[in-house]
């Protein structure tokens, strides 16, 4: 995933930076990145924090750097933001989606006239250096994000910071947020709308599909227009976003009760107590809890002096060693108990296999899943969700190729449909394999309704396969 930041102000820029990039710092865990522009120029730079916090790495910078013009990012893949220099002008960019067609972009750079890309760890081209490259084929950097946003298969929101001002431009389908902030002294574009809260700013707008602006100390100019069609991914309510953040006009937490309160409708079950798994999972529970009347408790606790971040590894062993050092359990709210337990989603299993494992070693008398979404059956296209390489990483596709085999594909809507005889021997299969003592997913038509905007503007690729 990933998140960014900027910032266009009449005073020197770089702590309303600092800490609006460290906000979304739940987004990401490989690369953080600050550029600013100010008297002497440009001038940026850029850390691996898969060890360290952003504060902690980029809190020397804080003094070193200076501007009234900054642009920053979370990235959980490629160093960003990059500086250019080209016919447009000297700018700095920083980018967040997912290119699925990056081969053919790179051969139409090539066929364009650009020479070369500098490599990453690993061969592959950075995203957001071929962006830029795409963007110069144009005359203006307006055209060129137009361009780009229509050649991208998968999505790009992106900042554009130039001596003059810095462009904000949301992705086409608006899959991701950006949002504007206005203070006395400045303006800020953000990810999340939480990030400039306690910076002093206010809402000022939040950008539609396609959309995009041009910020500067004094004032917002739109350049293009928002779009009508949208497709916000509707991931972001269920897992990556945090609490405090709202996107178009629907708060995190409150989406998550919803969630957990329709859950609570539509289940029988009679458990002890019910928890969420830390820390996505915990306002579903709170929601479920105040409907279902059952109490809400925390059977295990995640270490969080050490631990702080919800993101891990993608080496899957390293990923499992983590999920099991993360939680540790309290024997005393476990043993003896019926638990209901609510994770945002299941992918491979996995992590929520250990963790269940874990309470019935904890003395638990039975464990209830209730995952806050539909099952997974298809890797996001559009956003890096998951860097699996195959879809049978996911359990359900799995399980599904167990029962069909070669007439697996075929047989993928029988089993999408929540009310087929199919869904119900998936689901059993899952609990058998992840030893719960029941399972029941959110349905697809219970969580839209849990966000609230009409389902013609939200992204559900990931559970129902269509676009």
């Amino acid at each position: 995933m990933g998140g960014i930041f900027g910032v266009a102000s009449k005073s020197n820029c770089v702590l309303d930076l600092f800490f609006g990039v460290d906000y979304h710092s739940h987004l990401g865990t490989r690369r953080g990145g600050m550029a600013v522009y100010g008297e002497h120029g440009f001038n940026r730079a850029i850390h691996n924090i898969e060890n360290s916090p952003f504060r902690t790495k980029f809190e020397r910078d804080v003094d070193e750097l200076e501007g009234h013009l900054g642009i920053g990012c979370i990235s959980d893949f490629e160093p960003q933001p990059l500086l250019v220099q080209s016919h447009l002008g000297s700018f700095a960019i920083t980018t967040v989606g997912k290119i699925n067609n990056m081969d053919e972009l790179v051969q139409t750079a090539y066929d364009n006239g650009c020479t070369h890309f500098l490599e990453m760890s690993g061969g592959t081209i950075n995203p957001t250096e071929l962006t830029a490259s795409l963007i110069n084929q144009k005359d203006s950097i307006v055209e060129g994000i137009q361009y780009i946003q229509e050649l991208i298969d998968g999505s790009m929101t992106l900042l554009i910071m130039t001596p003059d001002g810095i462009y904000a431009a949301r992705d086409r389908m608006g899959r991701t947020p950006l949002v504007i902030g206005r203070k006395e002294d400045g303006y800020c574009a953000s990810f999340e709308s939480f990030a400039y809260i306690n910076l002093g700013y206010t809402d000022y707008k939040e950008l539609g599909p396609g959309e995009i602006v041009f910020l500067t100390p004094e004032g917002i100019e739109t350049l293009v227009p928002a779009r009508d069609e949208m497709k916000i991914c509707s991931f972001l309510w269920i897992y990556y976003g945090y609490p405090t953040s709202s996107y178009e006009g629907v708060n995190v937490e409150q989406m998550r009760y919803n969630c957990g309160k329709m859950l609570a409708k539509r289940d029988h079950v009679t458990p002890d107590i019910v928890a969420g798994v830390p820390d996505s999972g915990i306002a579903h529970a709170i929601g479920y809890a105040n409907e279902s009347g059952i109490p809400f408790a925390r059977p295990f606790i995640k270490y969080t002096p050490t631990w702080p971040r919800s993101f891990m590894p993608t080496n899957q062993s390293q990923r499992n060693l983590i999920a099991r050092m993360k939680l540790i359990p309290v024997e005393s709210l476990i043993r003896g108990k019926k638990l209901l337990l609510i994770d945002d989603s299941i992918v491979r299993g996995t992590q929520l296999r250990e963790t269940t494992e874990l309470l019935y070693q904890s003395g638990a008398k039975e464990v209830h899943i209730r995952p806050a979404c539909p099952p997974l059956f298809y890797g996001c296209k559009y956003l890096n969700f998951s860097r699996s390489n195959s879809e049978l990483d996911l359990i359900t596709r799995r399980i599904i190729k167990r029962r069909e085999g070669d007439q697996a594909d075929q047989r993928l809507t029988a089993y999408i449909d929540p009310d087929s005889t199919e869904y119900d021997g998936l689901l059993d299969e899952i609990c058998r394999e992840l030893k719960f003592t029941s399972l029941r997913y959110h349905r697809l038509d219970d969580m839209i309704a849990s966000i609230g905007i009409s389902p013609c503007k939200l992204c559900t690729y990931c559970w129902s396969g269509k676009e």
